[in-house]
């Protein structure tokens, strides 16, 4: 009787969509992120404006039949060490099964303001912190590391070359700790390069940094495109 009973709860998650395990998705990073998201539970208001919002509402109508959850747990003004302090709740606690995490703007910002929360580099150290952690704890959650960008516009624009040499740097970094980590990278510099040439940087960047709606549109675009051709939603 017990195999029968379990048997017939194997077949009801299968074809019963009320009984499926959802798929989680959680987007982490910065304000980029962030989109001025809903701090409560209102559905309407939870994922923000941002990049996270337009996959997210894609995903969730193209793929309905699949019980797509998804999580938007970007913080305006967070670094990678901010990440990392709140990453058990954040993060940990949602049991993700994929984990999108764009970052490290704010990083430089900090360094390039001469503020003291950017007196030393921890760009590397930490966000190398965050992944061990997550493979160790979640290992078999899957990671999507986004490229950092910026364009030559607002506050990039009035210290160019460093603010160009800091982010190639930490392009460098995020690239190759996606090799090391066997995650899905996601390239954004060279499209957003590109689309400043259809339109001005502030068209799509407003201050160089932050995305405008085209500008989410974008990333949104190009995150469906790698995160699809990998088949990471197809397990």
């Amino acid at each position: 009787m017990i195999n029968i009973l379990v048997i017939k709860e194997m077949k009801d998650s299968m074809t019963n969509p009320a009984t499926k395990k959802s798929k989680v998705i959680l987007f982490q990073g910065d304000s980029i992120t962030d989109g001025n998201r809903g701090r409560d539970e209102d559905p309407n208001h939870i994922l923000g404006h941002s990049y996270a919002y337009i996959i997210g509402g894609k995903l969730g109508n193209e793929r309905a039949e699949e019980n797509l959850v998804f999580y938007n747990r970007g913080v305006s003004g967070d670094r990678i060490s901010d990440l990392y302090a709140r990453w058990n709740e954040d993060a940990i606690s949602l049991q993700p099964d994929i984990i999108s995490i764009l970052i490290g703007v704010n990083d430089i910002w900090r360094m390039m303001k001469g503020e003291p929360s950017g007196v030393t580099d921890r760009f590397e150290r930490a966000y190398r912190h965050v992944l061990e952690e997550t493979r160790e704890v979640l290992p078999h959650t899957k990671l999507i590391l986004c490229e950092p960008f910026i364009l030559n516009t607002g506050a990039p624009a009035e210290q160019w070359s460093e603010w160009e040499a800091k982010i190639r740097h930490y392009q460098g970094v995020v690239k190759q700790l996606s090799e090391q980590f066997d995650t899905v990278y996601v390239p954004l510099q060279d499209a957003f390069n590109a689309a400043a040439e259809r339109a001005e940087a502030a068209y799509w960047l407003w201050d160089g940094v932050h995305p405008t709606t085209a500008g989410h549109d974008l990333i949104a675009g190009e995150w469906l495109k790698v995160v699809l051709e990998r088949g990471l939603l197809n397990n």
